[in-house]
């Protein structure tokens, strides 16, 4: 089976971090974000993957090459944005599949734990033009909402609103039958949520929605970016690209975690990362050459490559940039992003975007 994957945002959401670097590309749990994807797409009978680039699409083959974690890979770009729609269309030149073949459809900000076989096989049985993955939230206003008959079809596809009629949102992982994807007009900015999909269903084509409640996360912000890793971490949601055992830290080769320094609660700590004795680092993403001082505390936060703690500093809930440096005695809570480079002088600066 082949299938799409969707790489092209700027992620923005996500700045500093992706000042530099792409959202999937952001490692998560000691790889680069698509890794993870990579490998539950081929335990789940993937075997080529089209990338749908945009924003600095040339580092995306850097990374993987034309083969990884079993699958091979090839890259089409867009010149301009295209929207969800006009990206898979653009994409779906490089495929090789028939038209009445499916074609899995991914977003590279999605972590999913869903059962994406029973996903295919939900569609080949019902003969869809589409079948959606579909997870019930809390606080279904925040998302596509997408209501089903008794028979799981798809009545309508309601994006945000304040009234939801049912708590199943789209999330994110789409089986298209190949000439469904051929009819997206092509070199058009199409959107599938407001465009494609109630297209379909209004002509009477047949949209499924596949229901599963499982391990599901949208990871364009800081807050879910370092939850992501950290579950993964955890062991919550298993991946095969994760480069050790589950467990209460991730410390990766040429990192130096100090038996005096307490490192858990699914905290990633990259390559030649140090964290000092007597530091505290809980539930954080520390990426490559990161440094965390003595007496330093770190929660729920990203410390972006070569960034720098000072002695007795708090973080809480904070993004540093790359080569960011936050001096001693500072204290840093709720949301602070730092941008790569600045640098906090020695001070008792106590700072907090809910103040």
């Amino acid at each position: 089976m082949e299938a799409i994957l969707l790489v092209g945002g700027q992620g923005t959401r996500l700045r500093p971090l992706t000042i530099s670097t792409p959202k999937p590309l952001l490692p998560t749990a000691g790889v680069p974000f698509l890794a993870h994807q990579l490998a539950r797409a081929r335990a789940a009978g993937v075997d080529r993957i089209v990338f749908a680039t945009s924003y600095r699409a040339e580092m995306f083959e850097a990374a993987f090459g034309t083969r990884a974690h079993g699958v091979d890979l090839v890259y089409v770009s867009e010149d301009e944005p295209l929207g969800t729609g006009g990206a898979i269309r653009n994409a779906a030149g490089a495929l090789t599949c028939g038209p009445d073949e499916p074609v899995l459809i991914l977003n590279g900000d999605i972590l999913s734990g869903h059962d994406v076989p029973a996903q295919v096989a939900l569609h080949e049985e019902a003969g869809a033009a589409v079948t959606l993955h579909l997870t019930p939230v809390d606080d279904p206003s925040r998302f596509g909402c997408v209501p089903t008959d008794g028979e799981g079809r798809v009545t309508a596809f309601l994006e945000k609103t304040s009234h939801p009629v049912t708590d199943q949102i789209n999330a994110g992982c789409y089986v298209f039958r190949r000439k469904a994807i051929d009819a997206i007009p092509e070199d058009e900015v199409v959107s599938v949520e407001r465009e494609t999909f109630p297209d379909l269903i209004e002509s009477g084509a047949v949209v499924m929605g596949y229901v599963e409640s499982g391990y599901w996360l949208d990871v364009g912000t800081p807050e879910a970016f370092v939850q992501g890793s950290r579950d993964l971490v955890l062991g919550r949601l298993a991946s095969s690209a994760m480069p050790g055992e589950p467990g209460e830290r991730l410390a990766l080769e040429r990192s130096r975690v100090s038996p005096g320094a307490v490192v858990r609660g699914g905290t990633a700590v990259g390559r030649g990362a140090v964290v000092e004795a007597g530091a505290t680092v809980i539930g954080s993403v520390l990426l490559d050459e990161a440094f965390v001082a003595e007496g330093a505390t770190v929660r729920d936060s990203v410390l972006s490559r070569g960034a720098r703690v000072g002695p007795g500093a708090v973080l809480d809930g904070v993004v540093l940039g790359d080569g960011a440096v936050v001096g001693p005695g500072n204290e840093l809570r709720g949301g602070v992003r730092v941008w790569p480079g600045i640098k906090l002088p020695p001070t008792a600066l106590r700072f907090s975007t809910d103040a």
